[in-house]
């Protein structure tokens, strides 16, 4: 039991952390081995699957000898580490180009259980190509499954339109809030100049019946 938790403990260990030494070239190759790795579950890499085991070892090994390095233990030169990272990294490279390429003939070929494994395979910005994914879903929906990234986007664009949606009505509220304010005063304003008015042409009515009075007591003498 303690072995086995011992074992546990540092690969997790080897996967969580990454040597020091040339570090901008091998986080690279080491943050995508276990990305590289999951390949040997996809239908699509079944032939790969002995490449694939041995470039996993490769990369575990040289990772250990990169640890071994950092804490001057070993009498590997940095030499032939940095010549070993530099084959890696072309490996991994001729990996990533291949999701590449495969994710295009994917779509090309309407190859919909490729696509999906593609897409979620986390060897493709998902991200960077979004509108590009989402727009082949909806044209091919009814073939594609859609759990894990296409799902993903859909429940963060549903949650994006609900905000928006509440955002807008929110807006709306004010909006017509203010547009109540502005009718209470036009009415307002209304309703002093239609008194107004009454009480100018009332006064006008008086000014007139006084002269009329006047005219009369006049005439009268």
């Amino acid at each position: 039991m303690y072995k086995l938790l011992l074992l546990t403990f540092m690969l997790t260990f080897l996967y969580s952390n990454n040597p020091k030494p040339y570090a901008a070239l091998g986080d690279v190759i080491y943050d995508n081995v276990q990305k590289i790795d999951s390949l040997q579950k996809l239908k699509s890499y079944e032939l790969y699957k002995s490449d694939i085991a041995k470039y996993i070892k490769e990369v575990e090994l040289a990772k250990e000898e990169g640890f071994e390095i950092e804490s001057g233990k070993t009498k590997i030169s940095k030499k032939d580490y940095l010549i070993k990272l530099r084959n890696l990294s072309k490996t991994n490279d001729y990996f990533l180009r291949g999701i590449r390429s495969n994710y295009k003939a994917s779509m090309k070929n309407n190859n919909y259980d490729l696509f999906s494994e593609i897409i979620n395979c986390g060897l493709i910005d998902t991200n960077e190509n979004k509108d590009e994914i989402i727009d082949y879903y909806y044209k091919h929906q009814e073939d594609i499954n859609a759990s894990g990234v296409i799902e993903d986007f859909l429940n963060h664009d549903a949650e994006l339109k609900a905000l928006k949606d509440a955002q807008k009505k929110k807006y709306k509220t004010k909006k017509m809030l203010e547009e109540e304010k502005i009718k209470r005063i036009r009415d307002k304003d209304k309703k002093t100049q239609e008194n107004l008015e009454v009480k100018l042409q009332n006064e006008l009515q008086d000014k007139k019946l006084k002269i009329r009075e006047e005219q009369k007591k006049e005439l009268a003498n």
